[in-house]
């Protein structure tokens, strides 16, 4: 809808941007210029070239004009023909996982979450050809009135401090004043910290940062450890 000019804004699978993209090209189809706004921390997948597990695989080259079943034929494709290797697709709309066992293809190139739907069905992931995520895209700025760009930039706004909110974590601290060097190094994601005397006891200080620790719960053992 958004390269048809229909809508202004829209979330979409990267991967499947990218497919249509490349479809419309190869069949010379007009495209309505769009951008990509934000990627989203949701829909989180890779777009996988998977063998049977008995099949014997070193590299890209084990699959020269082998039938490759797959539902996104052109991002497969840029993919081999980047690597100067032919194939042979073979184009399935659902349950592509299933194509090696039926005997429809010798391998598959399918979305892969935790790649227990490959195990499942006896396969093997070997390759990612493209890594995904959900997506907010727009129009290009210059086909959207003012207005409409205006609500954009501030939902788009609204949406990346979210995603920043949820990269970050505020921690307070009580800590030996002697310690304070220790702290600082193994919170390497943090910005400088506040330090405050605490009332009472001169021997600690209260200690308030922003981190953008992605592993924590292993951070705060050791944190505790420092005392």
């Amino acid at each position: 809808l958004i390269m048809d000019g229909v809508v202004d804004l829209g979330i979409v699978g990267a991967n499947v941007l990218e497919e249509e993209t490349l479809a419309r090209k190869f069949l010379g189809e007009s495209i309505q210029s769009y951008k990509i706004l934000q990627y989203l921390d949701f829909g989180l997948c890779r777009l996988s070239l998977a063998v049977p597990m008995d099949m014997y695989y070193s590299n890209i080259s084990c699959l020269k004009n082998a039938r490759i079943a797959t539902s996104y034929p052109h991002l497969l494709k840029k993919y081999f023909d980047e690597k100067n290797i032919l194939f042979k697709p073979f184009v399935l709309n659902g349950s592509v996982e299933v194509a090696s066992n039926a005997g429809l293809a010798e391998a598959i190139c399918d979305l892969v979450s935790t790649g227990a739907t490959l195990a499942a069905n006896g396969l093997k992931e070997v390759e990612v050809i493209y890594r995904s995520s959900a997506c907010l895209i727009s129009q290009n700025v210059n086909n959207i009135a003012i207005f409409k760009y205006e609500l954009i930039n501030k939902l788009l706004t609204r949406i990346q401090g979210v995603i920043k909110a949820r990269e970050s974590k505020y921690i307070m601290l009580h800590i030996p004043k002697k310690k304070i060097t220790n702290v600082i190094s193994l919170l390497k994601g943090a910005e400088r910290p506040t330090i405050l005397e605490l009332a009472g006891d001169n021997t600690k200080v209260v200690l308030h940062m922003v981190s953008s620790e992605t592993v924590f719960w292993e951070t705060m053992e050791e944190l505790k450890k420092l005392g």
